[in-house]
This record gives structure tokens, sequence and C-alpha cells, in this order.
């Protein structure tokens, strides 16, 4: 209740300032309307931030400027982790954020945005947009009042920076980890002890030995933070994120006042922007991930045994979790059987092309 009462008081010193929808305006074909969105990152991410900016971008210019969307980053109307309740109550009409986050709220939520050893990019939007994933994810989202859109996708990412090495699961126990959402639970399972921390934070934390490990996204995310400088040994794969997928919360309330233009518009922007993003950190890593390395980040893998171990963890909590939560089971079904149609399709044909080309092209086609 505090909460919400916060989110309510914060809130309300921007309202003057939104466009009030009225009645007549809906009769309309195409009424001026302005929109408040808030997102779950910070103006200074390169990538993640500009998913957001992106579907105002689009919405705008489909629509000629009558639907307008005003997006605030991360501590100018609320902090990180505060978009779900404040879309749930139409404090605000939209919200940008990774559902991962909001695992602590509802562990079916993560499904939206990736969960550990579950889809990468590719098999993430067909499980979306050709699968069960959108109708489930939305039936999970249907409690909170929310239209859940496909929204971006980080790609695979790396797994995280540590001061010390992890040369076995014995390494993990004891270790203060910045993580958060299912990252964090399946990390606990391991003997870590998982810190929510905000990204911009990390840093000071590794140096002053707060934490000892921060579960990141990727080379062109990180860059920014130089975490090499306090935790040198940089780990792959990222075994808690074949990919995260980014999504745009509507209040359904306010999403059914839509004249179905703008609504077509907000879904064609929301596509957009996930072609944008994927992009970005495709186009972006491999440079970044150079760069890093120049400056003395040592790339590390995982050793067998220690993924072995993190994906026992995560099947004995998705079993844990499906016992007690119908929704959760449903959606771990769908996606772990949909993975496991695609997984050897993509083993066979986009594998060996990357390896072929890896030894056949490595001196040019």
């Amino acid at each position: 209740m505090q909460r919400r009462a916060f989110l309510k008081q914060t809130a309300l010193g921007a309202a003057a300032g939104s466009a009030v929808l009225a009645v007549p305006a809906i009769a309309q074909d195409a009424p001026n309307l302005t929109w408040r969105l808030v997102s779950d990152f910070s103006a200074d991410a390169p990538a993640l931030f500009a998913g957001a900016a992106d579907v105002a971008r689009y919405v705008a210019e489909v629509t000629e400027g009558r639907f307008n969307i005003e997006v605030f980053p991360a501590g100018q109307l609320f902090q990180p982790g505060q978009a779900l309740e404040a879309v749930q109550h139409r404090i605000v009409e939209c919200g940008h954020a990774a559902s991962a986050r909001y695992f602590a709220t509802d562990p079916a939520l993560c499904f939206d945005g990736g969960v550990p050893f579950g889809l990468n990019t590719r098999q993430m939007n067909a499980w979306m947009r050709k699968g069960e994933g959108l109708t489930l994810t939305r039936e999970a989202f249907a409690k909170f009042g929310i239209l859940n859109f496909p929204c971006g996708y980080t790609g695979a990412q790396m797994g995280g920076w540590f001061r010390g090495e992890i040369k076995t699961v014995d390494d993990l126990r004891g270790l203060k980890v910045a993580a958060d959402g299912f990252t964090g639970h399946i990390l606990s399972r391991l003997g870590a002890t998982p810190v929510d921390i905000p990204a911009g934070d990390v840093h000071a934390a590794l140096a002053q030995g707060l934490v000892d490990g921060a579960a990141t996204i990727g080379p062109f995310e990180d860059e920014r933070f130089a975490l090499f400088e306090v935790a040198r040994n940089y780990y792959f794969p990222g075994w808690w994120a074949g990919t995260q997928q980014l999504s745009l919360y509507v209040n359904q309330d306010a999403y059914g006042e839509l004249p179905k233009s703008y609504q077509t518009a907000l879904s064609l922007a929301c596509a957009a922007a996930c072609n944008d993003m994927i992009a970005t950190f495709d186009a972006n890593n491999p440079v970044a991930l150079r760069r890093l390395a120049s400056q003395g980040a040592q790339l590390k893998a995982y050793p067998r045994p220690v993924l072995q171990a993190a994906h026992e963890a995560t099947l004995a909590a998705c079993s844990e979790l499906s016992a007690k939560d119908a929704m959760f089971k449903k959606l771990y079904d769908s996606m772990l059987a949909f993975r496991n149609t695609q997984v050897p399709w993509f083993r066979m044909a986009e594998g060996s092309f990357d390896n072929m080309v890896a030894t056949l092209g490595a001196r040019g086609v």
C-alpha cells in the first residue's frame, strides 16, 4: 500500500502536463492524444532505453504527430522496477521493461523476458509471434490489466564479470553477485548471494568489495561501466539469457480507448523497435568485445561442470514453481516444447553454417 501511494503521489506532479482523453475525442478517426511512458532503463543506456524512444518516434511518424508518447527514463517519474505497477494502476499509460525483473512479483512473467537455458533471439521471436508465447504471456499479464508487446532483444548475453576465477561450483558459494530476477534465484541455489543494485553502482560495489561479481548483458552495454578495471574475468556463455526480450507494457483500458489505427501503429512501432535493438547489439557487440579485451578483460568460458550445475538448479527451480503455479507451468511447458523442436534445427542449419564460414570462409569468400 505504501508503494502504491508513493507511485501515485510521484506521478501527480507530471499529470498536469499530460493530455486528458475526453469522450468526444474517441469518436474522432484521428484524435490528438498524448501518452506517458516510463522506462525501467536510464537514458544513458545506449541500446536499452532507445527501445522506448524508438516506439515513441515511430508512433508519432505513422500518425503524423497526432498520437504522441512522452518518454521518461528511469529516475524521473519512477525508479527502475516500478514500471509494471505504474502501468497497472494507469498512473501512466505504458511502460518499457524487461519482465525478468519482476520475478518476485510473479515468476510466470519471466517468460516474457527470458529464462535460464531458455530460447535464443530467433526462437523467442518465433515463439512469441508464431507460437503460443504472446497468447500465454498476455494471459499472465491479464491479472495486472496489462497488454505486453515484444519491444526489443539483447541477443545472447555474456556470463558476467567476476573478481576471481570460477573454476568449480564451489567457487560460486559465498560470492555476492549483482543480479536480480530469475538469474538471482538460480545463483542463490548455487550458493551465491544475489544483490540487487543499479547498473551504474556496480563498478563502485566491485571496487569496494561489496560484491564479487555481476551478471550483466554484453559487451556493448557493459563497456560504459569499465568493469574490467575492478573485475577482469569476463565469462561466457550467459546461461541465464539466450536472449532478453524487452516489452512495452500497455494499460488495457487505455489501449481499448485507442482508435484501431493507433492500436496498429503502436504494435508496428514495437515490432520495428525489436528489429532496431537486436541490430544495434549485433552490430556493436563484436567491436566492443575487442575493445574490452584490449583494455584487460580476460575472456573465460564457464567450465562444463559449472554449466551443468546451473542447468540442474534451473530444472529443479522450474519443477518447484510449476508444481505450485499453474500459469508458470503452462508457460514453461510451452516454451520447453518449442525449444526442443527448435534446437535440433538450429544446430543442423544455423550452427553448421556458422561453423563452416568460421573455418572455410575465414580468408574471404
